[in-house]
């Protein structure tokens, strides 16, 4: 059996076929670093879709198995079961040389590089592919993107959910389906490289004390140290640095690993060695004391307010008032008006929901008139400021813009040089309606019942939109997902990153800086995952972050000297869980040369979370974001 049905104008088979090693775990909790692995299956198939192997077993992870609620294996099930390190050299074999396949699958490989790290193994992996990924791209018209609900669209039999060997039996049909449906669509398999791991990543770091108090400012000449002032040292100290850390931690003092205009005292008894800290200390008007200073101001050191005095200062958003919409002062894109993050920061208070910018012919279709309801538009062509404003109209029309060609795809619309776009080829077969620039000003649409509609569309937001995110009353809330999707770019790569702010818009230490290098909090509560060259992903647990982390910024860079106008439009997603249908939906295109790109901002507001989509561009990169947000970068 083909894994890909050929057809006349289907895309080269050497692009969809290889030997795959389908992957499930089922653990003891949700943390790689932290729970074990409970049972495990693999099935190989060859390119041409043929089943070459399978192997399942269960396994003792000499530890609490967890939610037996879920998974229904039992402490007494595992017991006599063998050791992860007993069965791993059997499973490297079958996933030598092979494209790992899992549904979500960086759980699953970080899974597995934990417990092939513990047996102090390789995992001998070098690409996977994430069905959960691949799904998003073909947006076929499912309620959420769960493996059970994708299985019933394809017409796949499940028998036993959350069984390691039957999902898996499960997985290969759901990818069967899914490459049939990427190779109709003409679609790039979104593989992604999976470098060695090194067995120091697993090595968890413990987590900086959050502290538990505002920062009340600088130091006054001869006054006294406060709780919640932010303290940085540098150079070399009498005393250890860590017991001159853990001391200012237990009488209320922030510790930082840099230097900002937010800083309330740095110390060190080298203020003229010429340290990057010494230097913006300088540059900033930062108070600067020396150690022994320090240590007796250490003794006295006065109380300080609460975080979580002011984290439900803020009544929820609710009633009429939530959903009024109200213009606001347009966000600049251009350099040259943009001043980095830490000169002029996002605002803290709760933005409003902001009316999209006026498009072409608002006069004769008006923005009340939703005449693209619950369609879904791809623009081709035109110079960048075209397309970005065509895709605004179908936005004010009440559609959502895409940026690639999916499943869900209704309507394209052709700028100057869309008809040579690679894409049309395929657009010309599947008999979409295409249109030009004129038919945005007052558009006719087809049949509304040959739309395949989901249960609830996403929320399509306008640049500056705003929106609460729902937590449930009673039980868990969930881990919200902030997905970044684009046009597959050849000539340069796009990293998502996170800042975690407190209220003066700073991190609290360099690790609350999430990106490719350090690509989870020590917490865990922040992490990035990528599913494939053109989506990554920030996966976020608002309820366990601490009162300090006041707001989320995920952002955007370009690596090397492209910019944001040559890369297209940015799609922005947010759902909750891996799997949850998307929420609410935004497509990004206003930046042009810019090279990084702030793209949404999750703020708390009273004892809800918001979440804005902001669209704004710098020209500067990456590094000088991170020093704008308080991260020390080196030089």
């Amino acid at each position: 059996m083909s894994l890909v049905s050929p057809s006349p104008d289907a895309p080269a088979m050497g692009d969809y076929a290889y030997d795959w090693a389908l992957i499930d775990v089922e653990t003891s909790g949700l943390m790689a670093r932290r729970d074990r692995v409970l049972s495990v299956a693999v099935i190989t198939i060859g390119p041409d879709g043929e089943q070459t192997g399978e192997f399942s077993t269960l396994l003792d992870p000499g530890c609490d198995p967890g939610p037996v609620e879920v998974h229904g294996l039992t402490a007494e099930r595992l017991r006599g079961a063998p050791t992860f390190d007993q069965v791993a050299g059997r499973i490297g074999a079958m996933l030598q040389d092979r494209v790992l396949v899992a549904h979500n699958a960086q759980f699953d490989y970080d899974f597995l590089a934990h417990e092939f790290a513990r047996a102090r193994m390789w995992l001998p992996v070098s690409q996977r592919l994430c069905t959960l990924a691949l799904n998003r791209q073909v947006d076929p018209p499912t309620d959420d993107m769960k493996l059970g609900t994708l299985a019933a669209h394809y017409g796949v039999s499940r028998q036993r959910a959350h069984d390691a060997l039957d999902d898996t039996r499960v997985l290969a049909g759901v990818l069967r389906a899914s490459l049939r449906e990427a190779a109709r669509l003409d679609l790039p398999l979104p593989l992604v490289t999976c470098p060695p791991r090194a067995e120091s990543r697993f090595t968890p770091k413990p987590p900086k004390t959050p502290c538990a108090y505002r920062n009340p400012g600088r130091l006054t000449p001869g006054g006294p140290l406060r709780q919640g002032m932010k303290v940085a040292i540098t150079g070399e100290t009498a005393h250890a640095r860590a017991e001159l850390v853990g001391r200012a931690v237990a009488a209320g003092l922030n510790m930082m690993t840099s230097v900002s205009r937010h800083t309330s005292v740095l110390v060190t008894n080298e203020p003229a060695a010429g340290s990057a800290k010494a230097r913006r200390a300088v540059a900033d008007g930062v108070p600067v004391v020396d150690e022994q200073t320090f240590l007796r101001l250490l003794a006295d050191v006065r109380p300080g307010a609460p975080h979580e005095a002011t984290a439900a200062g803020g009544a929820p958003a609710t009633g009429p008032e939530a959903e009024q919409v109200e213009p606001v002062e347009p966000v600049p894109t251009t350099a040259s008006a943009v001043p980095t993050p830490e000169t002029a920061a996002l605002p803290a208070t709760s933005p409003r929901v902001s009316a999209p910018a006026p498009g072409p012919s608002e006069s004769s279709a008006g923005t009340s008139d939703k005449l693209l309801a619950g369609r879904r538009v791809l623009v081709l062509g035109g110079v960048h400021a075209d397309a970005a404003a065509a895709r605004t109209r179908v936005v004010e029309l009440g559609g959502s813009a895409a940026i690639n060609l999916s499943a869900s795809v209704t309507d394209v619309v052709l700028l100057a040089g869309g008809e040579g776009d690679r894409r049309m080829k395929r657009i010309n077969a599947l008999e979409l309606p295409v249109h030009d620039l004129h038919w945005l000003a007052s558009p006719t649409t087809t049949d509304r019942s040959a739309v395949a509609l989901r249960l609830q569309e996403p929320h399509v937001m306008p640049r500056g939109g705003v929106i609460d995110l729902p937590m449930p009353h009673g039980g868990p809330a969930p881990e919200w997902y902030v997905t970044a999707g684009w046009a597959p770019q050849s000539d340069c790569e796009i990293d998502v990153v996170a800042f975690l702010l407190d209220e003066e818009e700073q991190v609290a230490s360099d690790e609350d800086f999430i990106f490719y290098g350090t690509p989870e909090s020590p917490a865990g509560t922040v992490r990035l995952l990528t599913g494939g060259p053109a989506e990554q992903t920030i996966a976020l647990d608002l309820a366990s972050l601490p009162p300090a982390t006041r707001k989320i910024v995920v952002a955007a860079a370009v690596d090397g000297a492209a910019t944001f106008g040559t890369v297209g439009a940015i799609q922005i997603g947010a759902a909750p869980g891996s799997s949850g249908a998307p929420l609410a939906r935004a497509t990004l295109d206003a930046a042009t040369t810019e090279r990084t790109m702030l793209l949404v901002e999750i703020y708390r507001r009273g004892p809800l979370w918001r979440l804005r989509a902001v669209g704004q561009g710098y020209d500067h990169g990456l590094d000088a974001l991170a020093r704008g947000y308080g991260v020390d970068v080196a030089d």
